[in-house]
C-alpha cells in the first residue's frame, strides 16, 4: 500500500534479480559511520544492539563502519577488519541482531590507504596525507593485485557472516579515491599514469568481488562524485569509471562528496540541506542501476522530494539515524513531528571519532551507549520536577517522563530553549530549531507538566520526591573599565535580538561564542548557489576536482575579534568543524587579534594593549562573549539529598550542549 505522505521514500525496491535479490522495505539508507565499537570483539555485542535498535526503527538498508581487508589498511593500529573466518563467525551475532529486528544490513569494506593512521600504511604513491603524520608506503604492482584479491575475500567473508550486501569505499580520499586521482596517484605501470589506468584498481575490486558472491549478491560502491581537491578527477573520468564499474557488477551506487582532507565543509551545520542532490542526479543519467543521495540530508520530507524529483533512487542518512533510530518508524507512523533531528554538528560523532573516542551524539546521548545508558520503567511512581528549561532541563524532563516519573517543568522564560535558542540564531546553526521543536513536541507527547514564565520557589519545589535543577548559565561581564559603557552588550543581548548593533563592532571573547556572534554579525543572506560561489565549488566538467576560484563575501559589518590568549582564535573549536568556522571568519575579513590586555572602553571604542603597545579598536558596538557564571542560587537552598545540578548550572564551560544533554538523560536514568 502506498504510503500517503512520504510515497516515494517509504516504497520498496529490490537490489539485483534472480532467485536471491535483496528487497528493502523502503529507500532509507543508514549510511556507513565508524562509531569506535568496530574495532574491538568485546564490544560486538554493544554493536549488535546499537544496529539492531536501528533495525527495529524501520530503515531499509543499513551499512556498517568500515572494515580493513588487510593490515595495511587499517584506519588506525589494531582497527576493525575482515580478513578471516574467525571474524566473519563473529559478525554472525550483528546480522543476526538485525535479522531478528527484522533489517538488512552490508558491511562496507575500506582500505585507509594514505588516511590511515599508523606506519605500516600504504597507498598508490607515497605521498603523505596533509591530515595523518605518516608517509605512507608506495605499493609495488604485486602489492596492488593482491590488494584488490583482499578486497574482494572480504567481501566473501562478509557474505558467509550473514551479511545482505557490501559497500565497497571508493569515496572520501580513501585508498581507492587516492588510485583514481593524479593528486595521489604518480604511477607508471598499469595502475596508474592516466585515467583510464588509475581506474584499473577500483574496477578490479568490483571485478574479483563480483566472482567471488556469485550475481545475486548486492555490491555497492560508494563513488566520489565531487573530490573537492586540486589533482581531482573532472566528472568526465567518474562518469566513465561508473559505467566501467556498473559493467563489472556493481549493483548500486552509493555516493560520497569531498575527501577528508579537502577545504571545503561538505556535512557540518553550515552546509545547505540537500546541498549535493544536483550530483547525485547527474550521475543517475549516467547508470541505470540505482543510485543513492547522500550528505545533509536530514528529514524525511527533503528525502521524499529527492526520490520522488528523480535525483536518487534512495536516500543515505548516516547521523539522522544517530540522533533516531525511530526515524523511519516515525515518518511511517505519520509521526514526523517526533524525529529529533540531526544538527549536523559533529560534536559527539566525528569530533570523537577523530579524537579516538567512541561517537555518539549530542541530541541523543543513547546512541553508541544503548546497552549502558538505558532509561528503564520506573518501579516506584515518585514526583519530579525540572527547573530550567535549556537543553540540560528538557533532556532530564523527557526522560525522566519515559521512565513513568509524573513531571512539572519550570522555565522562567516565555519560551523553551534557553541558551539554545540563542544559538539558533547563527547563520549555519538553524536546525539547532529543530531540536527545540523535537522536544516541545515530545513534552506533549509524554504528558509533561509545562509551566512557562513560573519562576520556581523552593516552597513550590517541597512537594516533589526529586528535583532537577537546570537553571543554567548568564553571561559574565568581565571587570573593565567602562564596561558599563552605552556601546556595551551582552552576546545574548545581541542574539536575542535586543540589541541591533552598528556597523563597527568589536567582539571581546573569541571562544566558540565569540566566533558564532562574528559569524552573525558579518553574515548576508545566501542561497546554495551563493554558498557553493563563497567556497569555490565549480561543475567538475569545467574544473577539475570540482573546484574553482572561491567568490569573496561582502561582510555585512566591520568586526574585530579580540581575546586575552596569545594561541591562534578558534584554535579549540570542534576537531572536524572547528576549520570551516575559522575559515568563514576569513572570508568575511574579520579582523582578529589576541595577545590582548583590555585597558578601558569609551567613545572611541575599546581600549587594549597588545605586545605592549596600546592600540584602539574604533567601533559603534562592544559584544562581551566573555564566558557565563552558573545560576544556582535555588539549588544552594535546597535539601541536596534529592536535588541534583546539572547542564550549565553545574559547570558554566561556554555552552556545552553536549555535555548539558548527556548530563540531563544520566542523571534521570540513575534515580
Amino acid at each position: 500500500m502506498t504510503h500517503p505522505t512520504y510515497p516515494h521514500l517509504l516504497e520498496p525496491l529490490t537490489l539485483g534479480a534472480g532467485p536471491d535479490a535483496l528487497t528493502l522495505r523502503n529507500r532509507v539508507v543508514m549510511g556507513s559511520m565508524h562509531t569506535g565499537l568496530e574495532d574491538h570483539p568485546w564490544d560486538i555485542d554493544k554493536l549488535s544492539e546499537f544496529f539492531a535498535e536501528r533495525a527495529r526503527g524501520g530503515v531499509g538498508l543499513i551499512i556498517t563502519g568500515g572494515y580493513a581487508p588487510t593490515k595495511r589498511g587499517w584506519l588506525k593500529p589494531f582497527a576493525s577488519e575482515m580478513t578471516n573466518r574467525l571474524h566473519a563467525m563473529r559478525h554472525q551475532r550483528v546480522t543476526g541482531a538485525v535479522h531478528e529486528a527484522g533489517g538488512a544490513i552490508a558491511l562496507q569494506v575500506l582500505h585507509a590507504g594514505r588516511y590511515g593512521y599508523h606506519p605500516l600504511s600504504q597507498s598508490a604513491s607515497d605521498k603523505k596525507s596533509p591530515i595523518t603524520p605518516f608517509k605512507p608506503h608506495a605499493m609495488s604492482s604485486k602489492e596492488v593485485d593482491h590488494t584488490a584479491t583482499a578486497f574482494a575475500k572480504s567481501v566473501s567473508l562478509a557474505r558467509k557472516a550473514g551479511y545482505d550486501a557490501v559497500e565497497i569505499m571508493g569515496s572520501e580520499g580513501y585508498l581507492i579515491n587516492q588510485f583514481l586521482a593524479a593528486r595521489t596517484n604518480d604511477r607508471d605501470d598499469q595502475w596508474g599514469g592516466s585515467a583510464a589506468r588509475r581506474m584499473h584498481f577500483p574496477v578490479e575490486v568490483v571485478r574479483r568481488s563480483r566472482e567471488l558472491v556469485g550475481d545475486d549478491f548486492p555490491i555497492v560502491y560508494r563513488i566520489s562524485l565531487l573530490d573537492l581537491v586540486e589533482g581531482g578527477q573532472t566528472w568526465e573520468e567518474t562518469a566513465e569509471l561508473a559505467l566501467h564499474l556498473e559493467a563489472a557488477g556493481v549493483t548500486v551506487f552509493n555516493t560520497g562528496i569531498g575527501w577528508h582532507e579537502a577545504r571545503v565543509p561538505t556535512i557540518i551545520t553550515q552546509v545547505p540541506r540537500g546541498a549535493w542532490r544536483s550530483y547525485t542526479a547527474r550521475l543517475k543519467q549516467v547508470v541505470e542501476v540505482p543510485v543513492c543521495a547522500s550528505n545533509r540530508i536530514n528529514t524525511p520530507e527533503l528525502a521524499e522530494d529527492i526520490i520522488a524529483s528523480g535525483d536518487a533512487d534512495l536516500v543515505s542518512m548516516a547521523r539522522p539515524l544517530l540522533a533516531d533510530p525511530a526515524f523511519v518508524a516515525k515518518a511511517m507512523d505519520e509521526r514526523a513531528d517526533e524525529i529529533n533531528t540531526c544538527i549536523a554538528c559533529n560534536q559527539a560523532c566525528l569530533d570523537h571519532v577523530f579524537s579516538n573516542e567512541r561517537a555518539s551524539c549530542l541530541v541523543n546521548p543513547r546512541a553508541c551507549h544503548e546497552t549502558e545508558l538505558v532509561l528503564t520503567p520506573t518501579m516506584r511512581k515518585q514526583t519530579v520536577a525540572v527547573v530550567g528549561a535549556g537543553p540540560a532541563g528538557l533532556a532530564a524532563a523527557t526522560s525522566a517522563a519515559e521512565r513513568g516519573f509524573a513531571v512539572t517543568l519550570f522555565e522562567a522564560s516565555p519560551e523553551l530553549g534557553g541558551q539554545f535558542r540563542l544559538a539558533m540564531a547563527v547563520p549555519g546553526k538553524e536546525d539547532f530549531a529543530d531540536t527545540l521543536r523535537y522536544f516541545t513536541r515530545r513534552l506533549e507527547v509524554l504528558g509533561v507538566d509545562v509551566r512557562l514564565s513560573t519562576r520556581a520557589t523552593p516552597d513550590d519545589l517541597a512537594v516533589f520526591d526529586q528535583v532537577v535543577v537546570a537553571t543554567g548559565v548568564e553571561p559574565r561581564m568581565p571587570e573593565i573599565p567602562g564596561i558599563d559603557h552605552p556601546s556595551v552588550a551582552s552576546y545574548a543581548d545581541v542574539l536575542s535580538g535586543r540589541v541591533v548593533p552598528g556597523k563597527r563592532v568589536a567582539v571581546i571573547g573569541a571562544g566558540g561564542i565569540g566566533v558564532d556572534v562574528s559569524v552573525f554579525l558579518t553574515h548576508e543572506p545566501e542561497d546554495l548557489d551563493d554558498w557553493m560561489a563563497h567556497w569555490g565549488v565549480g561543475d567538475p566538467a569545467l574544473h577539475e576536482g570540482g573546484l574553482t576560484e572561491a567568490k569573496p563575501r561582502t561582510p555585512a559589518r566591520e568586526v574585530t575579534l579580540i581575546q586575552r590568549k596569545t594561541t591562534p582564535i578558534g584554535i579549540g573549536l570542534g576537531k572536524t568543524s572547528g576549520w570551516a568556522h575559522r575559515a568563514v571568519l576569513k572570508q568575511s575579513k574579520v579582523t582578529m587579534v589576541s595577545g590582548a590586555t583590555y585597558d578601558r572602553i569609551d567613545d572611541q571604542g575599546v581600549h587594549v594593549i597588545v605586545d605592549g603597545t596600546p592600540r584602539v579598536v574604533a567601533c559603534d558596538t562592544v559584544v562581551v562573549c566573555a564566558g557565563q557564571d552558573s545560576v544556582r542560587g535555588l539549588y544552594d537552598v535546597l535539601d541536596h539529598r534529592s536535588a541534583h545540578l546539572i547542564g550549565g548550572a553545574d559547570v558554566a564551560a561556554e555552552l556545552d550542549a553536549k555535555r548539558a544533554i548527556k548530563q540531563g538523560t544520566e542523571v534521570v536514568a540513575g534515580l
